[in-house]
């Protein structure tokens, strides 16, 4: 039996000590939101916050967690309401969204720590895989996430509200 905390309640796993965090997101709380990309680590999408940092969820075991506090895209918020995520929907970042809920959850991690990160710092902090090509439109979202963080701007934008996309280079 493994007991931590998950999204701010206490959960106890009567589970294989080395069964994925993953899968007991997953399968046993139902909290679909982590996604399965790769199973190897490599792809992002399955990013949670483990006590302040970012994780992914298919290389932890729930054994190696006991007395931990992990949060989940479905503990962020429950309304979208991040700065991460309006910054996200404002600069109309997602696509298929299938990496979103990763990639929320490591930029999250790095604005806790960083409120005035770099490009550097951002690529450095999400290393995520999106296979539809978001990358022009992310950096400058997580830039706008850090000013709501920071509060330079308004957490929720007007309806006219757009993050800058940079232009392509000829």
């Amino acid at each position: 039996m493994t007991r931590f905390t998950v999204n701010n309640q206490p959960v106890e796993y009567k589970m294989d000590p080395a069964t994925p965090l993953l899968w007991a997101l997953r399968d046993a709380s139902n909290l679909t939101g982590t996604k399965y990309g790769c199973g190897t680590g490599d792809c992002g999408a399955c990013t949670v916050d483990v006590d302040g940092t970012a994780r992914l969820a298919c290389q932890e075991t729930i054994g190696a967690l006991e007395g931990t506090f992990v949060t989940t895209i479905e503990g962020l918020s429950k309304d979208r309401s991040h700065p991460v995520q309006q910054a996200l929907i404002a600069g109309n970042v997602s696509q298929c969204g299938y990496c979103i809920p990763g990639i929320v959850m490591a930029a999250s991690v790095l604005l806790r720590n960083n409120r005035n990160p770099s490009e550097d710092d951002i690529k450095s902090a999400i290393p995520n895989i999106c296979r539809c090509g978001i990358y022009p439109r992310l950096i400058p979202a997580i830039n706008e996430a850090a000013r709501i963080t920071r509060g330079d701007v308004p957490l929720v934008p007007g309806a006219d509200a757009q993050v800058p996309v940079p232009q392509e280079e000829p």
